[in-house]
């Protein structure tokens, strides 16, 4: 990337500004949002609709499937409005989808919140990336992207905790307004954004992949699947090796990734982009394999010790990548491609570590996706990128 330090050499420009710290906390409200829901909607809709487990899981996924679908078209709209609009629309929009969950009756209307709601995921999280490109200095894009994606972490620990407080205290109606106080906030928050102008919007629109990111974009959904699978089947593995329950690794590998975040930040700019993305894969594969063929508690701890290690580098890394390969008039097309890739990845993982274990059982799995992370290296390979594009 042009104008990167050299490697080893600590980055420049400001960092913490204004700017900044308002987008870091509009995300943070609007992931602990995000986060309430996870317990909220299946329990309202197996307690109050009397849903069975399959349109439970319809109704859940159907949050995720919407925000994988309308990513690219969100990223058009930041293109063409600049990310604090659609940033705001977006988390009003959750708003007040939140209130209307007071007047779902059916599943029907439960079902439509879900995919209003997963609309205005797609758009919230397609203009923050943008938004984050716009607000720091591109020698510090890797660092801007670690701390700021703790806002997604401390949502999905604390927003569980929120909405059943909010249900425990006042019941759904308590819940569903108190969560969309959230959605307000973030919108309140993000409208001090600064107003950056809008891409270009009169050129067609950006293909999604282009060769310069498909093999690397492919590398990134690769990693993100192996942590995906990870805490998808990491309950059952680790009953396989003799714990009574999933608590404490969860626990590890969460908090050595908002530890990681946090103290390895800078890391993430003083280094070739590749030759990071490189290390956050090859400590993937090694978690996974560990995970799968270590015996006990002290092996599973390393595993996932290892692997979240990976987790630590794998996004601000792949982020600079795909950043310096993405037109640079075009920052909404960069936040949907991201988008998409992660969708991708977390969506697969837990899929194709279930399939590999029906005929591998978990370890065998665990290892299979282990040598994918670790071959994922290979697509970084100079002679892979492609043809970069202009800047």
């Amino acid at each position: 990337m042009a104008g990167a330090p050299p490697e080893g050499a600590p980055s420049g420009g400001r960092l913490l500004t204004g700017a900044f710290v308002a987008l870091v906390l509009a995300e943070l409200a609007y992931f602990v949002g995000i986060g309430a829901l996870i317990p909220l909607v299946p329990l309202y809709a197996a307690d109050r609709l009397d849903a069975g487990p399959l349109a439970v899981g319809l109704t859940v996924a159907a949050f995720s499937l919407t925000a994988l679908v309308l990513r690219p078209a969100a990223g058009r709209v930041v293109d063409r409005w600049g990310p604090r609009r659609p940033f705001v629309a977006g988390a009003l929009l959750l708003s007040a989808v939140l209130l209307a969950h007071t007047l779902a009756g059916s599943l029907a209307v439960l079902l439509a919140l879900r995919v209003l709601t997963g609309a205005a995921e797609a758009v919230v999280f397609v203009a923050g990336m943008p938004a984050l490109l716009d607000i720091t200095p591109a020698a510090r894009r890797g660092e801007a992207l670690s701390y700021s994606s703790l806002s997604l972490f401390l949502g999905i620990a604390v927003g569980p905790a929120i909405g059943e407080t909010l249900l425990g205290l006042g019941g759904y109606r308590t819940a569903w307004s108190g969560v969309a106080v959230l959605g307000l906030l973030a919108a309140l928050v993000g409208a001090a954004l600064p107003d950056t102008p809008a891409g270009a919007s009169a050129a067609g629109p950006t293909a999604l992949f282009p060769p310069p990111v498909r093999l690397p974009g492919l590398a990134f959904a690769v990693g993100v699947a192996g942590s995906a699978g990870f805490l998808g089947f990491v309950a059952l593995r680790a009953r396989e090796v003799g714990l009574e329950g999933a608590a404490w690794p969860l626990a590890v590998y969460g908090g050595v990734v908002v530890v990681g975040r946090l103290l390895l930040a800078r890391l993430t700019d003083r280094y070739a982009a590749a030759r990071l993305s490189a290390l956050a894969l090859g400590l993937t594969g090694a978690g996974l394999l560990l995970l799968g063929t270590g015996r006990g508690a002290v092996a599973f701890g390393a595993g996932t010790v290892v692997l979240a290690l990976g987790a630590v580098l794998l996004t601000p890394a792949f982020f600079r990548v795909l950043t310096d390969r993405l037109p640079a008039d075009r920052p909404g097309a960069v936040g949907a491609t991201f988008g998409v890739l992660v969708d991708v990845g977390l969506g697969a993982g837990p899929v194709v570590l279930g399939l590999l274990a029906q005929g591998l059982g978990l370890p065998g799995a665990f290892t299979v996706l282990g040598c994918a992370a670790a071959l994922g290296i290979l697509l970084l390979t100079p002679g892979s990128a492609g043809t970069r594009l202009p800047r």
